[in-house]
C-alpha cells in the first residue's frame, strides 16, 4: 500500500478491480463505505463476476478475466486524448519531459531488443538519453516525439474503445462511463484510490497490471496525497511483513537486493546497487545502499563482519537464476533436491499443477512440514481416493511433521497491508508438544552449528559465526528478534561534523548498545547493526512503538501516528511531497497534507522528503529514484517499458487481437517457461471455457476448513456457471459436474447463478467457470478435489507469482 487502510476515507472516487474486497477483506471494506457514507465518494467495481463489491458500487463493468491490461490502457488513452490529466503534476512528478531513446520501438507487440530463444530483452534501446554529466535529456514542452509523454501517447492510442470492447468484453458505454468519472480525479481538489489485491497479481503480467494502475494515477496526480495512491489488500495480517523480511532468494530484508552470480566481488555488488543521480539536486535515498547492508550483515554476523572482510560479503550465496517458488518445485521435479522445508506453507493446494507438484514431493529423501495443521502436502503421500489416488508403496520420500504455532498462541508483531507494525499478545497457550515457529527454527539452528562443529562441511564459517545472542538460545523472544531487526549502534555514534566547522567537538547521538532511532542513524563503517532498514525506528530507546494504541487523530486525515509504527519512518502516506506543488503549495485547500512553511516541510504526516530542502531546489518527491520522479517509462520491467496486453497462457480467443497476425505476441514473449509446462497448456478448442479461482468470506486460504464453524458455513467445494453456459451444458444448480484442464480434473457441485455472464469477444463468446479453491482432503469441510489441480505451472515475468486467474478449463455434467 502507498497510502494506508485508514485513508481510503479520503477518497473521491474509489475503484476496486483485481480483488474483491467486500468478499475478501470485509474488515478493511469498511473505510470504502465510510467514504461513500460521509464523502458522497463513488464505488467502480471492475470484475469477471458480479460480487459482492459489485453489489454496492455505483457501476460495475464486467471484464474478461486476464485482459486488465487492456482495459487500464483504455483508460490511458482515454485520458490524455480528453486532456483530463493532471499537467502541473505529471510534468514535476514523472519522467514525462525526459528523452527515450531513438532505437526504442514496438513493432508487432515485440519491444526492441528481444531474444526469442531465451525469452528475456537485451534493454539497452530502452530507458533514457543522457547528457555528458550522466544527468537525463529533457524536453520541457512534452513536445519532442520522443519524450516519454509523446512515446506514452503513440503507445496506448491504439488502446480505442472498440478494441478495449474487443478484448475485454466490456461494453463500450460503461467503459466511457467508467474513464469519464476517474478523468474528474484529474481536478486538483480530488483523489482517487485503487484497492486491488491478488486479482492483479495471479497473472502471467501481473506486475504490469498494476504498473499500469499507478501510471493512470500518476496522470491524475493522485499518488503521494490523501484519499489516492495504489492500496495492496494484504491477503494475510502478517503477508506485509513476509514480504517486508524477504524470505526469498533474490533479495534481502528491506528489499536489498541479493548478490547474483556475475557479482564476483563486495565492489561490484556495491556498484550494481547504489545509484547515481540521474538530474542534479535529487536525493537519491538508495545512495545509502551500503549504510543498509553492512548494517544487515552485523546483524546477521556481528564481530565476524569488519570492514576489511567486506562485512563478509564473500560468505552469502551468489545465486543464477530465480529461486522462486516454482523453480524450486521445478528443481525437484527434475530430481535435483533431496530436501524440502515447508513451513507455514500448504504448497500441494496452493502451487499450480497439483499432479506435477506430488511427482516432484515424491523425488525427495525428505520433508519437513512446521505447521499447526494436517496440511495436504504433509499427507501427499498417502491416497484419499480420486482425491489424492496415489500409491504410498511407491513414495520413498519419509514426511516429518514439526508441530507449530497458530498466531494467536505466540506474542510478536504483524505487518498489516497499511504497512504498519503492530504488536500482540500470547492469547492461549500452545497444545502438547507445538512449538513456534522461531523456537524450532532455533533448534534446528543450533544443533546444524553443533554438527558443523563436530563434523566439519564445506565453507563452515557462516554457521559458526552467525550473530546468536539471545539469552535462551533455543528459544529466541519476540521481543528480541524485534530489537535486533530495529538496529543498535555497536560503537558510540558522533553527529555528523558541521561542514562550517569541521574541527568542531561532535555530539553523541547515540551510545554503544543502544538501540538507534531510525535508520537515518545507520552508519557503512561497521558501527551499527540493523535486521531491517525500513524497520528501523520499530523499537527505540523509548521503547516498542509497535505496542502504541493511541487512537487519537489529530488532522482527522486518518494518520493515527501514534497507533503501531507504520514503516518507513512512521509515514503513513508514501512518496507525500506530491501533496504539494513544486513551489511546496498544497495542490488544493481541501487536500492540504504535507507542505513547506517556510523553514521545513511539515503537515499531517511524517514528511517524505529531506525535511530542510526548499522547494527551489528542486528536488523530486519521488526519493527512491535516482531521477527524483516516478516512472511511466520503467525499464526494470521484465516485458518492456510500457505496459502491453498480452492474453493469458491459456487464452480462451486464441488470438491477441492487438497483434492478430505475431503469434509471438500471444502470450508475455518474456515470461518463463520450463520445459514440458508449454506442452501441459491446453488449447480451446478441446479446453473451450475462461476459469479462475478466487476466494470466500467464509474461508481464509486453506486454513479455515479445520475450523468446525467455517466448514458448517461452506461445507462443501463448488463452482459458478451463468445461466446461459447451465442451459448449454444441460447442467442444473446442484449438479455434480466434471471440470477439467490439460493437467487433470476435479469433481464438485455446480452453482448455477445470474452473477457471472458471458462476454463477447473478437467476435467469440466466452464463458467464465468461477472455482473457490479453498477445500481439499484435509479438514472438518467434506473432502474434496484441490482447485490447483487445474492451474497452470506459469507466472508473471517478474515476480513468478502463478496465472492462477486466467486458465482454460472442460465442464461436463457427471
Amino acid at each position: 500500500m502507498t497510502n494506508s487502510w485508514t485513508d481510503i476515507k479520503n477518497a473521491d472516487l474509489i475503484i476496486v478491480m483485481g480483488g474483491n474486497a467486500a468478499e475478501a477483506h470485509p474488515v478493511g471494506f469498511k473505510w470504502a463505505i465510510e467514504a461513500m457514507e460521509k464523502r458522497k465518494a463513488r464505488l467502480i467495481s471492475v470484475d469477471p463476476r458480479f460480487n459482492r463489491t459489485s453489489a454496492v458500487a455505483d457501476i460495475y463493468a464486467p471484464i474478461r478475466n486476464g485482459t486488465d491490461i487492456a482495459f487500464l490502457g483504455g483508460v490511458i488513452n482515454w485520458l490524455l486524448a480528453n486532456d483530463k490529466i493532471h499537467h502541473d503534476y505529471v510534468k514535476f512528478n514523472t519522467d514525462a519531459t525526459f528523452l527515450t531513446k531513438p532505437e526504442f520501438k514496438l513493432e508487432n507487440g515485440i519491444f526492441s531488443g528481444y531474444d526469442e530463444a531465451k525469452r528475456r530483452y537485451d534493454k539497452s534501446s530502452w530507458g533514457y538519453q543522457l547528457d555528458e554529466n550522466g544527468y537525463v535529456k529533457v524536453d520541457e514542452s512534452m513536445q519532442d516525439p520522443l519524450c516519454v509523454y509523446q512515446q506514452l501517447k503513440k503507445h496506448y492510442s491504439r488502446y480505442t474503445p472498440e478494441m478495449v470492447s474487443k478484448i475485454c468484453g466490456t461494453p463500450q458505454d460503461k467503459f466511457i462511463k467508467i474513464c469519464e468519472m476517474l478523468g474528474e480525479m484529474s481536478a486538483p481538489d480530488k483523489t482517487s484510490t485503487i484497492l486491488y489485491a491478488l486479482g492483479w497479481t495471479q497473472h502471467s503480467v501481473g506486475s504490469q497490471n498494476i504498473r499500469t494502475m499507478a501510471m493512470i494515477q500518476l496522470l491524475l496526480g493522485n499518488m503521494g496525497r490523501p484519499g489516492g495512491g495504489v492500496n495492496a489488500l494484504r491477503g494475510h495480517s502478517n503477508v506485509q511483513g513476509v514480504t517486508d523480511m524477504n524470505a526469498y532468494a533474490e533479495v534481502f530484508s528491506g528489499y536489498l537486493s541479493a548478490p547474483r552470480d556475475g557479482d564476483d566481488s563486495y565492489e561490484k555488488y556495491m556498484a550494481r546497487c547504489t545509484p547515481k543521480p540521474m538530474r542534479p539536486n535529487q536525493l537519491n535515498y538508495w545512495s545509502n545502499f551500503p549504510k543498509f547492508f553492512n548494517s544487515l550483515m552485523k546483524a546477521y554476523y556481528g564481530k565476524a563482519a569488519t570492514k576489511e572482510n567486506n562485512f563478509c560479503y564473500d560468505w552469502l550465496p551468489k545465486l543464477e537464476g530465480g529461486f522462486d517458488t516454482m523453480h524450486m518445485f521445478e528443481l525437484m521435479h527434475q530430481g535435483k533436491m533431496n530436501g524440502f522445508i515447508t513451513q507455514g506453507f500448504n504448497p500441494l493446494a496452493t502451487v499450480p499443477n497439483k499432479n506435477k507438484l506430488s511427482t516432484a514431493l515424491s523425488k525427495l529423501k525428505y520433508l519437513v512440514s512446521i505447521d499447526p495443521l494436517e496440511t495436504e502436502t504433509a499427507e501427499f503421500w498417502q491416497n484419499f481416493g480420486p482425491f489424492n489416488d496415489v500409491k504410498p508403496e511407491d513414495i520413498q520420500t519419509e514426511v516429518f511433521r514439526l508441530p507449530s504455532n497458530c498466531f494467536a498462541e505466540e506474542e510478536g508483531s504483524l505487518t498489516n497491508s497499511s504497512r504498519v507494525l503492530i504488536w500482540k499478545e500470547e492469547a492461549t497457550p500452545l497444545p502438547a508438544e507445538a512449538k513456534v515457529d522461531s523456537e524450532i527454527v532455533a533448534r534446528l539452528f543450533m544443533r546444524l552449528r553443533e554438527m558443523y562443529a563436530k563434523d566439519g562441511g564445506a565453507l563452515p564459517e557462516p554457521i559458526a559465526n552467525l550473530a546468536w545472542d539471545y539469552v535462551l538460545p533455543n528459544v529466541p523472544s519476540s521481543k528480541e528478534l524485534l530489537r535486533e531487526i530495529n538496529g543498535k549502534a555497536i560503537t558510540d555514534l558522533l553527529a555528523p561534523a558541521d561542514p562550517n566547522n569541521p574541527d568542531a567537538p561532535r555530539a553523541v547521538v547515540a551510545k554503544a548498545g543502544q538501540q538507534v532511532s531510525g535508520f537515518a542513524m545507520l552508519r557503512d563503517d561497521g558501527s551499527t547493526s540493523c535486521g531491517n532498514w525500513l524497520y528501523s525506528g520499530c523499537w527505540t530507546e523509548a521503547g516498542n512503538l509497535t505496542a502504541r494504541r493511541d487512537l487519537s487523530d489529530p488532522t482527522g486525515w486518518g494518520v493515527f501516528p501514534n497507533f503501531g509504527f507504520a514503516w518507513p519512518a512512521n509515514r503513513r502516506i508514501l512518496y507525500n511531497r506530491a501533496s504539494s506543488d513544486k513551489d511546496g503549495k498544497p495542490w488544493a485547500p481541501n487536500k492540504k497534507y504535507e507542505y513547506w512553511n517556510g523553514k521545513a516541510w511539515t503537515g499531517a504526516d511524517v514528511p517524505d522528503m529531506a525535511p530542510a530542502v526548499a522547494p527551489e531546489v528542486g528536488m523530486g518527491s519521488f526519493i527512491m529514484n535516482p531521477e527524483g520522479v516516478a516512472r511511466l517509462h520503467a525499464i526494470g520491467m521484465a516485458e518492456g517499458p510500457f505496459p502491453e496486453h498480452y492474453e493469458p497462457f491459456e487464452t480462451p480467443i486464441g488470438v491477441n487481437p492487438l497483434h492478430p497476425d505475431n503469434p509471438k505476441a500471444l502470450n508475455n514473449p518474456a515470461a518463463r517457461v520450463f520445459k514440458g509446462d508449454m506442452e501441459a497448456f491446453g488449447k480451446k478448442e478441446e479446453f473451450p471455457y475462461s476459469a479462475t479461482t478466487y476466494r470466500l468470506t467464509e474461508h481464509f486460504h486453506t486454513w479455515t476448513k479445520h475450523a468446525r464453524l467455517n466448514a458448517v458455513l461452506q461445507p462443501e467445494a463448488f463452482v459458478e456457471i451463468s445461466e446461459e453456459l447451465a442451459k448449454e451444458k444441460g447442467i442444473r444448480h446442484g449438479d455434480s459436474v466434471k471440470v477439467s484442464s490439460n493437467r487433470g480434473h476435479i469433481v464438485t457441485k455446480a452453482v448455477v447463478t445470474k452473477r457471472i455472464k458471458p462476454w463477447d469477444c473478437n467476435d467469440q463468446k466466452v464463458h467464465l467457470v468461477g472455482i473457490p479453491f479453498h477445500w481439499g482432503f484435509k479438514g472438518q469441510t467434506k473432502n474434496g478435489y484441490i482447485a490447483n489441480t487445474l492451474t497452470p505451472f506459469v507466472g508473471d515475468a517478474n515476480s513468478q507469482t502463478p496465472e492462477f486467474k486466467a486458465f482454460l478449463v472442460n465442464i461436463e455434467k457427471v
